[in-house]
């Protein structure tokens, strides 16, 4: 993942460089991805959902060690040197278990999350945003950030257990839910920087308390929502005014750039704040 960490290196001395995301399983979608890559000489950055890919199949039937070896076949049969490749996983976490009781949810997730870690992606959203069986709704900011430290645990060890490169996590959620909202409001608010910067500080709290705060310097990205989101007939386009705070907030951060989903629709440009851009099809 070290490309991944040199490009965040070069946007935060001022390169308007950035890096986008696809979240597919559909063949023709990553095997355009991949060419795309070796047609422009770029990183390629797969991720996998955790209702797409997980422990149980997901909808696509495929494991994580299943969804990375597909992946990684299909990148050597069209010539992407593997140092170009890289594969996350988002919205890790209880996503797919919020008619379970926490506990239980929260068990399944580690089992996700250690399935994601062995099978070799290296690029973690924790995602424990969601309200499980008996949970308040929404749940609070503090619970979030606990559950996500207790994730981010089980990655590293089962990381220190398989070997290979440590993992680099993306925490936050403000983005649209996977296939898009049900329901699209003309207008979306941006999330604000103080919210931003309180989302920091509450996983940063909550990895401290585990005995994570090594790894914290790992935590490369936060999700936000920039005004972006989509429904089944309608677009909300990108405002770079409206996240001017925002990206002004971010610059002020070492190490850490802002992740956005503009899924289907055009990529956000790339401009001083706005980095690490996932871009599910």
């Amino acid at each position: 993942m070290q490309p991944l960490r040199d490009l965040i290196e070069r946007h935060k001395a001022g390169e308007p460089v950035g890096v986008y995301a696809v979240c597919s399983a559909h063949p023709l979608v990553l095997k355009a991805a991949l060419k795309q890559g070796v047609a422009d000489n770029s990183l390629v950055l797969i991720e996998a959902t955790s209702n797409q890919v997980n422990q149980d199949g997901g909808y696509t039937g495929l494991t994580p060690a299943d969804f990375y070896q597909l992946v990684c076949s299909l990148a050597d049969d069209i010539g992407l040197p593997r140092e170009k490749l890289l594969l996350g996983g988002d919205h890790l976490g209880p996503n797919c278990w919020q008619h379970l009781s926490a506990d239980e949810a929260m068990a399944k997730s580690e089992t996700l999350i250690a399935a994601y870690v062995e099978a070799g992606f290296r690029k973690i959203h924790l995602d424990c945003s969601m309200s499980c069986a008996g949970d308040p709704v929404p749940l609070g900011e503090n619970m979030v950030a606990h559950r996500a430290a207790r994730l981010c645990q089980v990655a590293e060890q089962t990381w220190q257990r398989v070997g290979g490169e440590a993992p680099l996590y993306i925490i936050g959620t403000e983005v649209p839910v996977p296939g898009g909202a049900h329901e699209l409001e003309e207008e979306l608010a941006v999330t604000e920087a103080g919210d931003a910067a309180q989302t920091l500080d509450m996983h940063q709290t909550a990895f401290a308390a585990l005995g994570l705060d090594a790894v914290w310097d790992r935590v490369i990205g936060l999700v936000v929502q920039p005004g972006v989101e989509f429904d089944h007939h309608k677009i909300i386009h990108y405002a770079a005014d409206k996240a001017t705070a925002l990206s002004r907030f971010i610059e002020t951060v070492p190490g850490k750039v802002f992740e956005a989903t503009p899924r289907i629709t055009r990529l956000i440009p790339p401009t001083a704040s706005w980095c690490a851009i996932t871009s599910p099809f």
